[in-house]
């Protein structure tokens, strides 16, 4: 009898694929684990189990596994319907979800070994130059990598000469499989047994002689900390303790007065950050919190639509402490990595260790110790906090899902594949577990407030009052055009900013500036004949970055050196337009040269603790000013900060997006909620070209009710969610007509097919990034519709489009529910 497993391949494939199993294999294995499995040629891939059955393919011939990588399941049943459920409602490729979810150290990839065949004969003299340097290394190593050959010949290019070796038989290639995942190891040293009694200790200390009085320092260090600490020692605590260097410590494990030991330990430990502090709910906070479990009772997603400082994260904490207490799992999904920085201390000060963080700062190694501890339930793990990407950990017994600033586009994955919400994807895991979900936000999106309130599918629960009935913010606008033409300004800044920030100065106040454009300018022009400098692979012109004196790209990254004359007609009268952060910076400290400025955008945060220490840095009040992008937005808590001045709201109201008017309001509202989040009211001055705009106005009076009745008006109109659901179709390639021609073709067939509104196909507002043009096509889906027939139906002729031969080579990505 033939035994057979079902598995997923870590590539871009849609279909599972069947391999052959012996008896006692087939006996061994379960769903969940890894398979070493051939695939192609002569590549191996860590291949998924998701099925066991008896059933020979009937297209192929069914290839044997390579070998066994686990003795137990890594990935559970909830996962795989989750990856299942994703593939099918966002239009991905089950092998994308699979390559997605796993951290890249569980997803083994094959690395070629080449070695040389002993039974060959050898003419060295018809070795070229390049050939013999490797036939030579393969008489010292018994194999090579592609890696040491690269290094060997130093050049990139030396796929050909292996191949011209292969062809003459001196050397083979084999694949071989490396784990990537090494635990932790710390170094402790303890004293060697026959120093363990007095006699011979007191010997030891006689015998050191004059020149070793750091060793002799050393090991009555070592005692000191015994007596005190009365566990393990390690080498770091007691080099650091004794002032020492690990020499020291070397030159005595060499004598044998200390021997060495390892022992493996977490990467990310919390339990010193605990403190035994009981948490207290003010009386608005406790009535919201019983609402939430009224709610519960009766469905099983609420959103907590509270004002910006009202204190969610202290309902969440207690929420969290009542599932712990049942021994339940609990997620916390954030939208940014920043946030974790300051939920983390926040949350590990309550729970200590009971908190694991997974987000993409974290390495490799850190990542898989959290999935191991979520997969075996440990109590190290009991509450998550993490990016979208938490959301594939191998949950078993999960309680409730949190997802906090629920609104925040950074929830949806646009690149690459698999395209996903992670707050709707929550929602389905939850259903999954059985388990609950409390969306939070100060602006809900449009869908989760139309869901919770008029479609009454969420349960609703409202915080209108600020912790410690903290005043709302006051709010002011700055006409722009009315500065500028009266010579109010210096620079960007209005003078009205510059009283209020030299204000919060006086009182030692904390101030946080806002322009979402980071660089220093985004366009730099000739004045004599009016070229920008654009990028040669997209239709954007270049960003100055004033630090590096350098233009960039912010869709590809080619970078050129600032020019110092125009490359058209050689004139050196060029002038930035715009501003970034970068820019409010310089003329910040030009502004007040005595304040430490600090700035926090992409080209600052790259580093794995850049936030941490911009954020420590700003609580401890060391920084008086910080200047960001968009990230400073997300529920960023800070005590001193009285002053948040917005430097150009019309950046985003005039985005072509439907979504301009509600993402303008979100963000204006969240930067404005992270001034007078203590006893004193704080204040936002709000610099525009247009304050009577009616976002401006509702931001300016906090109307959300205001700002969603009109919104959702307009939606109804023009065929937005939440009346209609979009997929976008994108469509890429390096022949402009082709494009055209195949966008055309698919948009055609589209219509006849679908009695939907289908619209373009469209050239999007930069239509060529990295040397492809682009086209979109919007398919909008009213409620009333079945959804899954039309995905069946798109999913049919985009099958089709690419059994054409001509269209082959454009490139299609589906977004569903792109916004």
């Amino acid at each position: 009898m033939n035994y057979f497993i079902e598995v997923i391949i870590p590539l871009s494939l849609s279909k599972t694929f069947t391999y052959k199993v012996s008896e006692a294999e087939y006996n061994f294995i379960t769903k969940g684990m890894r398979i070493a499995v051939p695939f192609g040629k002569n590549k191996i891939y860590t291949a998924l189990v998701i099925d066991l059955h008896q059933n020979a393919p009937t297209l192929y011939e069914a290839k044997e596994i390579h070998q066994i990588l686990d003795e137990k399941p890594i990935v559970n049943e909830f996962q795989i319907n989750l990856w299942f459920w994703i593939a099918s409602y966002y239009m991905c490729n089950i092998g994308d979800v699979y390559r997605g979810a796993l951290p890249s150290a569980l997803l083994l990839e094959s690395e070629t070994i080449i070695s040389q065949r002993k039974e060959t004969f050898i003419n060295e003299n018809e070795l070229s130059d390049d050939e013999f340097l490797i036939y030579e290394a393969l008489q010292y190593q018994s194999s090579l990598k592609v890696q040491n050959i690269i290094d060997i010949l130093n050049k990139k290019t030396v796929l050909p000469v292996i191949q011209k070796l292969i062809n003459k038989n001196i050397i083979s290639l084999e694949e071989e499989i490396q784990e990537e995942y090494k635990p932790k190891l710390i170094r402790y040293i303890r004293l060697h047994e026959q120093y363990q009694s007095e006699q011979n200790l007191i010997a030891l200390l006689d015998n050191f002689n004059k020149n070793a009085n750091k060793q002799k320092e050393l090991v009555l260090q070592y005692f000191q900390l015994q007596a005190q600490e009365k566990k393990p020692i390690s080498v770091k605590q007691l080099t650091e303790t004794a002032k020492t260097s690990t020499a020291i410590v070397k030159a005595l494990v060499e004598k044998g007065v200390f021997e060495e030991y390892y022992i493996q330990e977490d990467r990310v430990n919390f339990d010193k950050n605990k403190l035994d502090n009981q948490l207290s709910l003010s009386e608005a906070q406790q009535n919201a919190f019983n609402e939430i479990e009224k709610s519960f009772a009766e469905k099983d997603v609420c959103l907590l639509h509270g004002v910006t400082s009202s204190g969610k994260t202290e309902i969440y904490t207690k929420l969290i402490e009542n599932y712990i207490a049942v021994g339940k799992q609990v997620l916390y999904l954030l939208p940014e990595i920043a946030l974790t920085t300051q939920l983390v201390s926040r949350l590990t000060q309550h729970f200590g260790n009971k908190v694991a963080v997974f987000h993409s700062k974290y390495s490799n190694n850190e990542r898989v110790e959290v999935w191991h501890q979520v997969l075996n339930c440990s109590e190290k793990a009991q509450v998550v906090i993490g990016a979208r990407s938490a959301l594939f950990l191998p949950f078993s017994d999960l309680g409730l899902i949190i997802v906090d600033e629920e609104h925040e586009p950074t929830f949806k994955q646009q690149d690459p594949a698999p395209r996903y919400h992670a707050r709707d994807s929550a929602i389905v895991l939850a259903n999954a577990h059985q388990s609950k979900v409390l969306l939070g936000s100060a602006t809900p999106s449009m869908e989760t407030y139309y869901n919770a309130t008029t479609a009454g599918k969420f349960g609703f629960v409202s915080l209108k009052e600020r912790f410690g009935k903290v005043q709302m913010p006051e709010i002011e606008l700055v006409d722009l055009k009315d500065s500028y033409f009266r010579k109010k300004m210096k620079g960007h800044f209005s003078l009205t900013l510059i009283e209020a920030i030299t204000e919060a100065f006086t009182n030692n106040e904390q101030v946080i500036l806002f322009q979402n454009r980071r660089g220093f300018s985004p366009v730099l022009e000739c004045l004599t004949c009016g070229h920008v400098p654009q990028c040669p692979q997209c239709d954007v012109s270049l960003t100055y970055h004033k630090y590096k004196n350098q233009l960039r790209c912010h869709y590809c990254g080619y970078n050129m050196a600032k020019p110092s004359n125009c490359h058209v007609c050689s004139s050196v009268d060029l002038e930035t337009k715009g501003f970034g952060t970068e820019q409010i910076e310089l003329e910040l400290a030009e502004l007040f040269p005595n304040k430490n400025i600090k700035r926090m955008d992409q080209d600052t945060t790259r580093g794995k603790y850049s936030f941490e220490k911009i954020i420590d840095g700003f609580k401890n009040r060391e920084i008086d000013v910080l200047v960001g992008t968009q990230m400073l937005a997300k529920g960023l808590d800070f005590d001193n900060v009285s002053l948040v001045g917005i430097m150009n709201a019309d950046n985003m109201l005039y985005h072509p997006d439907f979504r301009a008017f509600e993402r303008s309001y979100q963000m204006m509202t969240q930067v404005s909620g992270r001034s007078g989040r203590s006893e004193k009211r704080g204040k936002v001055i709000i610099q525009t070209y247009n304050p009577l705009h009616n976002v401006i106005q509702q931001v300016t009076n906090n109307d959300y009710e205001g700002m969603y009745k009109e919104q959702l008006y307009e939606r109804k109109i023009y065929y937005y969610p939440p009346f209609y659901r979009l997929i976008k179709l994108t469509l890429k390639h390096r022949d402009f007509d082709k494009l055209k021609e195949g966008s055309m073709w698919l948009y055609q067939v589209l219509q006849q097919n679908l009695s939907i509104p289908v619209l373009g196909p469209e050239e999007p507002a930069i239509s060529r990034i990295r040397n492809e043009y682009i086209r979109t096509i919007m398919i909008k889906i009213p409620g009333e519709t079945s959804l899954q027939g039309t995905k069946k139906t798109i999913q049919k002729v985009l099958n089709s489009f690419d059994l054409v031969l001509q269209y082959r080579t454009i490139k299609v990505t589906v977004n569903v529910d792109f916004y």
